[in-house]
């Protein structure tokens, strides 16, 4: 799982200057690539979930607790997908813009932060990112998919989509709000993270993303208006 993850990570070639617009000025039509972030994000989860697997095994059985309810999140069969090949999937299926998977970082460490007794593993990964980037998709886009849509993509029933979103929100505490500061602070987390292997840069701020989103809405609004006079 691991060695198939770097061995793409390495041969992906990060240019400073590709990363400082691919955050926020990413084009669907004219990249058919995915968000250079999410390979970002699959390498640093991999890596804490290889941390977690060494804590567990030097840990004596029972020191670590367990929530029944954060045990919703695991699968009864470990999926045979990697984190990289996961976030791959979903993007290609719901198309959610390069921030969305910061704000779910965010919610991710954040979770981890609450609930300290959980830890993230091959077991449970696949249904928190699925959970996180959808929830993290209806905080930053303006139009979303249904939960029964993302539940497909994710390999999932619609009740068993609803029910993790549901847990998550209750086991959040519904701390769902990133402001400026805070994702600027996480953007720079996932520089750092790549940092050694040459130089991840993301314009960092939500403001941009604002104005590019606002900028997107004028141009669907102008190209309707266009349609409707030829």
């Amino acid at each position: 799982m691991e060695s198939s993850s770097s061995s793409s990570s390495s041969s992906l070639i990060i240019s400073p200057r590709k990363l400082r617009t691919d955050l926020y000025s990413y084009s669907y039509e004219q990249d058919s690539n995915s968000p250079l972030v999410i390979s970002v994000l699959a390498s640093l989860i991999e890596r804490t979930m290889a941390r977690n697997e060494r804590i567990a095994k030097n840990s004596p059985r029972g020191t670590l607790s367990r929530n029944q309810r954060i045990g919703v999140f695991d699968c009864r069969e470990t999926p045979d997908m990697t984190v990289q090949s996961y976030l791959e999937r979903i993007f290609r299926y719901t198309r959610a813009g390069p921030s969305v998977y910061v704000v779910a970082y965010v919610y991710i460490d954040r979770f981890c932060q609450i609930n300290p007794g959980f830890r993230i593993s091959a077991s449970n990964v696949h249904r928190l990112l699925i959970t996180t980037i959808m929830i993290a998709s209806k905080y930053v886009e303006d139009m979303n998919y249904r939960n029964s849509y993302y539940a497909r993509v994710g390999g999932l029933t619609t009740n068993e989509m609803n029910e993790l979103e549901v847990d998550f929100l209750f086991l959040m505490g519904f701390k769902l709000h990133v402001n400026v500061s805070v994702f600027e602070s996480y953007c720079s987390h996932l520089e750092r993270e790549v940092s050694i292997g040459g130089g991840y840069q993301i314009e960092r701020t939500l403001r941009c993303a604002e104005e590019i989103k606002s900028k997107q809405i004028v141009e669907r609004r102008y190209n309707r208006i266009a349609r409707v006079t030829l």
